[in-house]
């Protein structure tokens, strides 16, 4: 697959989602970008925003296997990632795979999970692999991981560690729709058409290119010095107890690749990192009690920052 093919697909894929997701369009660019970056995304948002029906419409659009896995405290670790049966006619173990093995898993409110079973997520997202008894099971490619917690309720939930949080490349948020797309869903006969009814218009095999792509456009390096800036500004802030990872530097320039080849280029531009850092850095940092007491949010701080780095001019294409 080509660059322009690479851009031809994705284009198609977001047509696809935007007939039955109403007045996302920036949401659905955003999980186009993490599914080209090959990342997981954190979508936090109140119940009935279409948090479900997003991810399964990407599922379906691309053709791949899609599970959901609803989260609670009953929920165990193999009930995530499968287990061995003894089966007397074979005389043997055999492996019968949980709802992680798909392409496009959905862990809804995953904050109710306790912290073992998300434990087994944590190596899912990081490793591509689980294990079961001591084996090793690869996780079919692409995978992505797409996880719903509510902002709202709190009763029986679990704080997800940072160790997780920095895991996920993105985290969103949907919001309400605007008034006139919520009135065409109140009104229009077949406004709320299913993601179930949408037809694939890629292939898992275009999904893997396009990622393939993603990774190789290129990154001029005053724009890398810039983006390697804004992570370290993060660290050095007064507000800030625990700033942005190496991996938040690789998951920014891992997003920033990708964005830039949703708008159609072979390069990264500096507005690039600027437009995906707060969905990529603020989920991962951590303020100092005395600085969220004087009104300070990820957000805030994140802004000062990048209003402090100066941004590159010049770059070489």
């Amino acid at each position: 697959m080509e660059h322009q093919q690479a851009i031809q697909v994705l284009e198609l894929i977001k047509r696809n989602m935007e007939s039955c997701i109403f007045g996302k369009k920036d949401e659905i660019m955003w999980l186009l970008t993490a599914i080209a970056a090959g990342g997981h995304v954190l979508i936090e948002d109140v119940p009935g925003t279409g948090k479900t029906q997003m991810v399964k419409a990407l599922a379906k659009s691309i053709g791949g296997e899609f599970h959901r896995i609803q989260c609670n405290p009953d929920l165990l670790p193999t009930d995530i990632t499968g287990v061995s049966i003894y089966h007397p006619k074979q005389e043997q173990f055999v492996f019968r795979p949980g709802p992680i093995m798909a392409n496009i898993v959905l862990a809804d409110e995953i904050n109710r999970a306790t912290t073992k079973t998300q434990s087994a997520l944590l190596e899912a997202m990081e490793e591509r692999h689980v294990s079961v008894d001591g084996v090793t099971y690869p996780l079919p490619k692409p995978f992505a991981l797409f996880a719903t917690q509510n902002p709202i309720e709190f009763d029986g939930t679990y704080t997800l560690p940072e160790a997780q949080l920095d895991r996920f490349i993105m985290k969103i948020s949907i919001g309400y729709p605007d008034e006139a797309s919520e009135k065409r869903l109140l009104t229009e006969p077949n406004a709320h058409r299913s993601a179930d009814g949408l037809s694939a218009v890629a292939s898992i095999e275009e999904i893997n290119d396009i990622q393939r792509i993603a990774e190789g456009v290129h990154v001029d390096s005053s724009v890398v010095d810039y983006l390697l800036a804004l992570i370290r500004g993060t660290r050095n802030h007064a507000s800030v107890l625990l700033g942005a990872s190496p991996r938040a530097g690789v998951a920014l320039a891992a997003c920033a690749k990708a964005y830039a080849l949703l708008q159609r280029r072979t390069f990264v531009l500096p507005d690039d990192v600027k437009t995906v850092a707060p969905l990529v850095l603020e989920h991962r940092l951590h303020l100092r009690s005395e600085a969220r007491m004087q009104g300070a949010t990820p957000s805030s701080v994140l802004q000062q920052v990048l209003r402090q780095i100066p941004v590159p001019v010049g770059m070489e294409r």
